[in-house]
C-alpha cells in the first residue's frame, strides 16, 4: 500500500503544492520564498525518511506569517491522508536531539488528538535570512503542522543559546520521531479502541 498524499491550498495570502512519501529516500525540496524555512522543511524529508516536494508562494511582501502557517498546515493535512487507518504503525516516538549546544527533547503519538506542549524559551534575536523568518513563528509551524496532523507534540529545550540551533534541533528531532512512530512493524492498529 502506497503511503502518498498530495494537497494544494490555494487561499488569498497563500498558493501551496506539496507531496509527500512516507516511505521514500530522504529527498527533499522546499521552495517558499523564505529559505531559512525552505532548510527547516527539507530536514523534516531528509531525517524523516519522506520524499518531500513543496513550492508555495505567499504575501511576504506582509510578512512571513501566512506563508509558515499555511504551509504546516498543508504539510500536516498530507501527512495525515498518507498514514491511513495506521494499521500497523509504531504510533508513539521520542528523542533527544542535538546541535552543536543545542538539546531538544521531542515526544509524539500519532493519537489522532492534536496537542501541542511546547517550552521551548529562546533568546531573542533578529529574524533570520531574507526574506526574513521570525523566530517566534517555529512554535506555529509546530502547532500548525501537529493539529492539521491529528497528532500530540510534546516539545521541549533542554539546553541552547543559538537560536538557529535550537530551532533547526526542534525539526530534526521532529523528522527522527515521525520517522519511528510511522514505521511499520504489525498489521493491526496500535489502539484498544481499533482506531486512531
Amino acid at each position: 500500500m502506497s503511503r502518498t498524499a498530495s494537497r494544494n491550498r490555494v487561499t488569498k495570502e497563500t498558493s501551496i503544492s506539496l507531496s509527500i512519501d512516507l516511505d521514500g529516500s530522504g529527498s527533499a525540496h522546499a521552495r517558499t520564498g523564505l529559505p531559512f524555512y525552505d532548510h527547516m522543511l527539507e530536514q523534516i524529508g531528509k531525517h524523516g525518511g519522506f520524499d518531500l516536494r513543496i513550492e508555495a508562494e505567499g504575501d511576504l511582501h506582509i510578512d512571513s506569517h501566512h506563508t509558515v502557517e499555511d504551509v504546516a498546515i498543508a504539510l500536516g493535512e498530507a501527512f495525515r491522508e498518507a498514514l491511513g487507518d495506521k494499521a500497523g504503525v509504531r504510533r508513539f516516538a521520542s528523542g533527544l536531539y542535538p546541535l552543536d549546544e543545542a538539546l531538544v527533547e521531542i515526544a509524539l503519538d500519532l493519537s489522532g488528538r492534536p496537542y501541542v506542549v511546547w517550552n521551548v524559551p529562546m533568546p531573542e534575536v533578529l529574524p533570520l535570512g531574507n526574506p526574513p523568518f521570525d523566530p517566534q513563528l517555529a512554535e506555529h509551524a509546530f502547532h500548525s503542522f501537529a493539529t492539521a496532523a491529528g497528532i500530540t507534540l510534546h516539545v521541549r529545550l533542554c539546553h541552547g543559546t543559538n537560536v538557529h540551533h535550537i530551532i533547526e534541533a526542534a525539526f530534526k528531532g521532529l523528522a527522527r520521531c515521525l520517522r519511528d512512530a510511522v514505521r511499520v512493524e504489525g498489521t493491526q492498529v496500535p489502539s484498544t479502541k481499533g482506531v486512531l
